[in-house]
């Protein structure tokens, strides 16, 4: 090659890279921009937004939380386990088993796959703990068993305790009854049919392709939609991807509820409002298929349905951005099965559906 060629080759080379560089900033930036609005799934990522990440990514670099969470607890042990905590507790007996606990306990034994469930590794546990030892002797030496303990109390921690909640009595009248059990409730209204399968992590496309982040409850128009736990409001508006959608968080802040693709026209209760405080089992909206679209109050949906998805905060970081826990809810939502929330609608048909049987825990007393 002579000299005069090889400058126009290199010319040509060094021309084509600019491109390619420039080509890979856009697009690179683009897809960021899509990734904060969805993961975001509360508003636009504005400037403010993006110095706020900066200051506080520096304080998560520092801390010790917790940073991710896989969470493969199946149905079969979470029913077992609870069984085991409610039985120790309602029957008063002289070990009271922590359903947590035992959890933790197995998922160290299994790595975290729970695939390998043994009944008779749970049998032995509960027998050493009702024989007198104690589960921080039997966790000695067993280096996850804090991290399982924190990340399962968090996702865990107020499905299961005493509280109170009305009932009918032998004369047909409404009582009070303090009760120890399950007090989070399905998202779904008791008497209203649903279908679902494990939707976690499948693909969507709308805007950019990406993850699915919660689990998608088939049903019809205008179901009510119950809250799962008790909480504050910190979202009820629309998002182009969630349409209509209501955001609620634990009073410990750990978890935060997502409900989306609420009914057009009418997703909400009357008297929804950002910081209103929340009984679990209350009727907080209505299920439609809203969303997918930067007009609000579009149905862009294909077919009604909930979607309901759990995100984790270890920290305040985490709330919001590109470094967010969310959690398979499938088996969770199969755990909830047993404890609807049973409504009616007391007015004219143009009224709001309530809870047939109000509730009340500690937190709501604070």
């Amino acid at each position: 090659m002579k000299p005069i060629d090889k400058i126009k080759y290199k010319k040509i080379l060094l021309f084509f890279l600019v491109i390619v560089f420039f080509v890979k900033f856009i697009i690179f930036g683009t897809v960021t921009a899509y990734q904060a609005i969805d993961l975001n799934q509360r508003g636009i990522w504005t400037r403010e937004n993006n110095a706020e990440k900066a200051t506080t990514e520096e304080a998560q670099e520092e801390s010790d939380h917790i940073k991710w969470v896989d969470f493969n607890l199946t149905v079969e042990v979470m029913e077992k386990t609870s069984k085991l905590d409610i039985h120790s507790h309602v029957y008063d007996e002289e070990v009271k088993l922590n359903w947590i606990e035992l959890i933790s306990y197995l998922a160290c034994k299994y790595g975290n796959n729970f695939s390998s469930f043994k009944q008779q590794d749970l049998d032995d546990l509960v027998a050493k703990l009702q024989g007198g030892a104690t589960i921080e002797e039997l966790t000695e030496g067993k280096k996850y068993f804090a991290y399982y303990l924190e990340a399962y109390t968090a996702i865990l921690g107020e499905f299961i305790g005493l509280h109170h909640i009305q009932a009918i009595n032998q004369n047909g009248e409404k009582v009070w009854e303090e009760r120890y059990g399950i007090k989070a409730f399905l998202p779904i209204a008791k008497g209203y049919y649903f279908s679902h399968y494990d939707d976690f992590g499948n693909s969507r496309n709308y805007g950019y392709r990406r993850a699915h982040l919660g689990n998608d409850l088939m049903g019809s128009v205008g179901t009510p939609i119950i809250a799962v736990e008790s909480g504050i409001v910190e979202a009820a508006a629309w998002n182009q991807y969630g349409g209509w959608r209501i955001g609620i968080r634990s009073f410990d802040g750990k978890r935060y509820y997502y409900y989306a693709h609420l009914r057009k026209d009418r997703p909400f209760i009357q008297d929804m409002y950002e910081g209103k405080i929340i009984a679990a089992g209350d009727v907080i909206g209505y299920l439609g298929m809203t969303g997918y679209s930067t007009k609000e109050n579009v149905n862009n949906i294909n077919v009604p349905h909930l979607h309901f998805g759990l995100q984790l905060i270890f920290h305040e970081s985490q709330k919001e951005g590109i470094n967010q826990i969310w959690i398979d809810v499938y088996p969770i939502i199969n755990f909830l099965k047993r404890n609807r929330s049973e409504v009616h609608r007391p007015g004219e048909a143009d009224t709001d559906y309530v809870r047939k049987f109000e509730f009340m825990e500690e937190n709501l007393h604070d």
